[in-house]
């Protein structure tokens, strides 16, 4: 009993599969390898329809003519890809039209993609692509191995997707080991596994060839095979290295190549619109609405975090207020705060962090609808982790968010954020995080003015814990300054050094919360703590948000708490204290000890009494021979001490200048400068650069210039005075007024040479700086002529800041024994 045709034709049908479902496979492991990166199984289901989908039309289509393949197969992904698009922007809750859709998906598809944050939501403009790819790549293979029997050829197109699919998947996955086996094993058996369809040749090409002829053209067959073998296995032994010597290296990126969505300067630094807002309080900005799923009705909020009103203390209990925050700023060059985030596109879902230990995390949910706000920066509370209703970028380090497409009135989106609020009990004893991972956030510019350095330093020297310094920074501002909504925006250095020490008749020591979070953010980085500024508004919970609602707060970084929020503004009713009354600038030189000298009060003269009378000479010296001793010899003692601290301090520059290998010679060589400033009451902090330093040292050396020549100026012009009062008459009785000349003459030539180095230039103390700086890189770098230099720099500095001090303080300055003492 015979087959029927019907059993032909399963039989053809079954021996014809294997080719066709290996390049489905192909395909399909593409969106495998692909969505290790997406969030979800959407985009691997979506890539295997595309798969399936472009293979079966190649095949159902095997016997029509090859030129109506193309235009069927594009028909059917274009109804795909509507279909696809679809169903992604449904499951993303993106608004619009499928017409809308698809237009933006098509104009943004590439730069999304490779600027979407790690996971990746399929929405529209992200699996468009990927679709695209997959489909022709389906459609190419399908039509050269499946028509023209080529069916490593037809591999190709698979195999440059897959290869595309690694290359943007990058190191942001974890290797595709199991796809890539799965992949070769596929190809693997779509050759083994024979189609079922004669090859081009037909028959044995030889059957009617003589016996010689045939025995040569098979003989030159195998050679060719044989050759074609020895080729593959050469170039699997030289690529095979290769290729496994870079398995662990990290992949590049190609996410670097593209520039993420940037923003202007008003959302970069929207600290700068604090005072904006304050002076048109009325304006109406947000609508919010606020829900907390789980918390008890009246329970307080997070304190110190994301609520909490403005103007209380910034670990107090909050009340039921929240804080909405607008951006994070990180970044201080001494003139400006910026964000200076990375934004990524970012779907529906935004990746989570793990909250501190023993932090309660509350779920924070609300509708937030656009009114006057302006810019690309996207309110929400902090910290956000669903967005809803708008489409997005993050920037995962600060939590800021933005709107690529900018922000328009009638706006309305939705924000589920996780507040965590730390647990108080253990602010007091917390660390504060140091090294790489912080130094964007402790770092501070260069420029800092010396009342605001010495300004931290006393608010640090009597708190040695983290959170006790932050909260006497809080303290000190919130008792000493005034909010006002008038004061001029600016959080330079020089702004808050006015802000700070400004006179208060003159506009100083007030100002809107963008200086006193500055300030606060500058101090505590001045005083060891990692410290930022957020801008945000205070929000009932429910109802508008105005502008007299916006301001700025700073936050610190503590070990195992997370960011802790600090409110240095004072309250209402409370009547800031001059800063004057807590703090005044160090004196340039030591005051006078205080202790009052012991005074002997005169006693009562004892009144004549009879006696016998004193012998005129007892033997005995007299009193005044005692006490013109007693003085000499203390005289000589002290000379004797003011000798031996002279000896010893020449003794010792000399050892620092010309003692030791080159590089202690210049460390020695610095070491002198360094006590020359504190000899005249500058000295300075060992947290400052050597450049900063040369600086100091430079203004220095000016100021006592500047201060000597102003004195003797005043001098010659009290000698002037009196030359002209006094004798100006005798000079005209005696004939002339020649002597009043001659006075005021020498009065001028006193005031010009008071100073004799008034006019000179300087010594270039950067060159030692420089130096200094080469040798703490290169310690066994310097040679002795550069150390010849820098003792002979730093002798001309202190020969000349010497000769700019008062003569009594010349005369003290060899003897001090300061130097011998001081630690380096």
């Amino acid at each position: 009993m015979g087959r029927g045709p019907p059993v032909v034709r399963v039989w053809r049908v079954l021996r014809a599969a294997p080719l066709p479902l290996a390049l489905v496979a192909l395909v399909a492991l593409t969106g495998v390898a692909l969505g290790r990166v997406y969030a979800g199984g959407l985009l691997t289901r979506l890539v295997v329809g595309a798969a399936v989908g472009s293979v079966l039309v190649s095949v159902a289509a095997r016997r029509l003519p090859s030129w109506l393949v193309a235009p069927l197969s594009v028909a059917g992904l274009a109804g795909f890809t509507a279909w696809s698009l679809r169903v992604s922007a449904d499951a993303a809750g993106l608004p619009g039209s499928l017409a809308e859709v698809a237009a933006d998906a098509a104009r943004n598809g590439i730069p999304r993609l490779l600027t979407a944050m790690i996971p990746v939501e399929p929405t529209p403009d992200t699996v468009l692509v990927p679709l695209v790819a997959a489909w022709l790549a389906g459609l190419a293979g399908a039509e050269v191995a499946l028509r023209a029997g080529r069916v490593l050829l037809g591999y190709l197109p698979p195999a440059l997707l897959y290869a595309g699919a690694v290359y943007v998947v990058g190191p942001n996955a974890d290797p595709a080991v199991w796809p890539t086996v799965a992949f070769a094993a596929v190809a693997a058996l779509g050759l083994a596994v024979p189609s079922g369809r004669p090859g081009p040749s037909g028959p044995d090409p030889t059957a009617g060839l003589p016996p010689g002829v045939r025995a040569a053209v098979r003989a030159r067959l195998a050679a060719t095979a044989a050759a074609g073998l020895v080729v593959v296995v050469g170039l699997a032994a030289v690529v095979g290295p290769v290729v496994a010597g870079r398995v662990d290296e990290r992949p590049v990126d190609p996410r670097r190549y593209v520039e993420p969505p940037q923003v202007e300067s008003l959302d970069e630094n929207p600290l700068i619109r604090i005072s904006g807002w304050a002076l048109n309080p009325q304006q109406k900005l947000l609508d919010v609405t606020t829900e907390r799923p789980g918390a008890p009705t009246g329970a307080p909020g997070p304190a110190g975090s994301p609520t909490g009103p403005p103007g209380a203390t910034g670990n107090a209990a909050g009340s039921r207020s929240v804080r909405i925050r607008l951006a994070v700023l990180s970044d201080y060059d001494g003139v400006t705060w910026r964000v200076g985030a990375t934004y990524r596109n970012a779907g529906r879902i935004l990746p989570a962090a793990q909250p501190a230990p023993g932090a309660t995390v509350e779920t924070v949910r609300q509708e937030i609808t656009v009114a006057d706000l302006s810019g690309r920066l996207l309110p929400a509370v902090a910290t956000p982790r669903e967005v809803g209703g708008a489409r997005v970028a993050y920037d995962p380090l600060t939590g800021t968010l933005i709107r690529p497409e900018g922000l328009t009135p009638g706006l309305r989106y939705t924000v589920t954020s996780a507040a965590e609020r730390p647990d108080n009990n253990l602010l007091a004893t917390a660390d504060v995080p140091a090294g790489d991972e912080v130094a964007r956030v402790l770092r501070v510019a260069d420029g800092v003015p010396d009342p605001v350095r010495r300004l931290a330093a006393q608010l640090a020297e009597d708190n040695g814990a983290p959170y006790a310094r932050a909260a006497a920074i809080e303290q000190f501002l919130a008792e000493h300054y005034r909010v006002v909504a008038d004061a001029p925006s600016g959080h330079a250095y020089p702004n808050l050094g006015f802000f700070l020490f400004g006179p208060r008749n003159g506009g100083g020591q007030r100002g809107t919360s963008e200086q006193f979070a500055a300030a606060f953010a500058v101090l505590g980085r001045l005083s060891g703590l990692p410290t930022r500024v957020v801008v945000g508004f205070s929000s009932s919970g429910t109802g508008p948000v105005r502008a007299a609602d916006a301001f700025a707060w700073p936050e610190v970084l503590f070990s195992g708490l997370g960011w802790v929020a600090f409110d240095p503004l004072p309250r209402p009713d409370d009547e800031p204290r001059p800063v004057e009354e807590d703090f005044r600038p160090a004196p340039e030189d030591p005051p006078p000890s205080e202790v009052p000298e012991p005074t002997v009060e005169p006693t009562q003269t004892p009144p004549p009494q009879a006696g016998p009378a004193r012998p005129v000479d007892s033997g005995r010296l007299s009193t005044p021979v005692l006490v013109g001793g007693g003085a000499g010899g203390l005289l000589l003692l002290v000379g004797a001490v003011l000798v031996a601290l002279a000896g010893l301090r020449r003794a010792r520059s000399r050892r620092r200048l010309s003692t030791g290998d080159p590089g202690q010679r210049i460390a020695g060589a610095w070491r002198e400068v360094t006590d020359a400033l504190r000899l005249a009451g500058r000295p300075v902090g060992g947290d400052l650069a050597a450049t900063e330093v040369a600086e100091q040292a430079r203004a220095a050396l000016a100021d006592a210039r500047a201060t000597r020549t102003a004195g003797a100026t005043r001098t010659a012009g009290a000698d002037r005075e009196a030359g002209a009062d006094g004798t100006a008459g005798a000079d005209r009785e005696a004939g002339g007024d020649g002597t009043a000349g001659a006075v005021t003459r020498t009065a001028q030539t006193t005031a010009g040479a008071a100073d004799p180095a008034a006019g000179a230039v300087p010594p270039d103390l950067a060159e030692l700086a420089g130096l200094l700086n080469q040798l703490a890189f290169a310690p066994g770098a310097a040679a002795a002529e550069q150390a010849d230099r820098a003792a002979a720099l730093a002798g001309e500095y202190v020969t000349a800041l010497r000769a700019a001090r008062p003569w009594w303080r010349r005369l003290l300055w060899s003897v001090h024994p300061g130097p011998l003492r001081w630690r380096p």
